[in-house]
């Protein structure tokens, strides 16, 4: 027999979107259910872990999952000298914890948070059948799943541009403080970097998916020349990737049948189409999210207007100049060309080109 269960909220992902979002609705009275395939939060890390200074206004006690603070930021393009940005704060996490943390939080605030359990569809009259067999009757559906959102298919909203991700952690021989940025046009549609943690560091490569099968030669290079200027060991402690939506935002609200959805985090195109940066966007998209469920459900018929409108307010600039920044660069590939190093530079943030008209 099928068990049928009634919420109000019910959101699918436990990231920091899904997470936040769970938080907030629960805290105004509202029964909340999230669910993540996962069986872990924040399991496997997908993610490169640095968060900007900005999100300590979001969030407190950061510094139980700070790895290491960060003051600058060294680009690297092709095979120039770095040029160094050096107003650059922010940090580097243990992602696992710092989901950890905020599934924590939304334990404490009244949602009933489970792993391990997908979405499979949702259905007319508000329901949404679940892995386990169990079909839950939602009032309000907050899709934070991800790149590849099942939420957002439902609704016809979902990432046509994504990046492909590979990443090491590899040991670190001497300390640093920056994060390293390799911009080249050997890596289309995407950069290197390396982020310290203390004694060790993330190094990894972004690239459009048609490089995808060029990634792992990247990475290795990336790797030797590193281990050949003295800075990392040979030593790979871990391996990682993933997809990074780099299209913009997406319609973030719509209805399936008569059940209200939104969408939050990167199920939401909130993703930096140029730097991947998406944790921010997620924590702050989730917090509205959870607030015009709740909104909505305590009579507000405007909330979720409100939420897409908030949403292009205080992302919608930065991610259309970014997206054409991402386009630019990558026209300069068509009819097999590559980009100078003046065209890298208009194409990352470092640099003021990249700010200009």
């Amino acid at each position: 027999m099928t068990d049928h269960i009634a919420t109000d909220v019910l959101v699918v992902g436990l990231g920091p979107a899904g997470s936040q979002a769970a938080a907030v609705a629960a805290r105004t009275g509202c029964s909340v259910i999230a669910i993540d395939r996962k069986k872990q939060a924040g399991t496997p890390v997908q993610c490169a872990e640095f968060i900007p200074a900005m999100l300590s206004q979001e969030l407190n006690d950061l510094d139980d999952v700070t790895q290491q603070r960060i003051s600058s930021m060294a680009t690297f393009i092709e095979t120039e000298n770095a040029d160094i940005k050096h107003d650059f704060p922010g940090r580097i996490i243990d992602r696992c914890a710092f989901d950890a943390a905020l599934v924590k939080a939304a334990e404490k605030a009244g949602a009933d948070c489970q792993f391990g359990v997908q979405l499979e569809k949702i259905i007319p009259k508000n329901k949404a059948v679940l892995s386990d067999g169990k079909t839950i009757k939602a009032k309000v559906i907050i899709g934070a799943d991800g790149p590849r959102s099942r939420v957002g298919r439902t609704i016809g909203q979902f990432n046509l541009e994504l990046v492909e991700t590979r990443q090491i952690t590899v040991p670190l021989l001497m300390p640093h403080d920056a994060t390293d940025i390799f911009l080249s046009a050997s890596i289309p549609g995407g950069y290197g970097w390396l982020f310290p943690k203390n004694d060790i560091a993330n190094l990894g490569i972004g690239a459009a998916p048609w490089a995808k099968k060029n990634l792992k030669p990247l990475l290795e290079k990336l790797h030797d020349e590193l281990v050949g200027d003295g800075r990392v060991s040979t030593k790979i402690i871990a391996h990682t990737g993933g997809a990074i939506p780099v299209g913009g935002m997406l319609t973030v609200f719509s209805w399936f049948c008569e059940t209200p959805v939104l969408l939050a985090g990167d199920a939401a195109g909130l993703t930096n189409p140029v730097t991947g940066a998406g944790i921010t966007s997620a924590v702050v998209s989730g917090d509205l999210a959870g607030q015009a469920a709740a909104d909505w459900l305590h009579g507000n018929e405007t909330a979720f207007k409100d939420y897409t409108e908030e949403l292009r307010d205080l992302f919608g600039t930065a991610l259309d100049r970014a997206l054409r920044r991402r386009n630019e660069i990558l026209e300069q590939y068509v009819g097999e060309k590559n980009p100078s190093p003046a065209a890298l530079r208009r194409s990352w943030i470092a640099y003021p080109e990249y700010w200009a008209a």
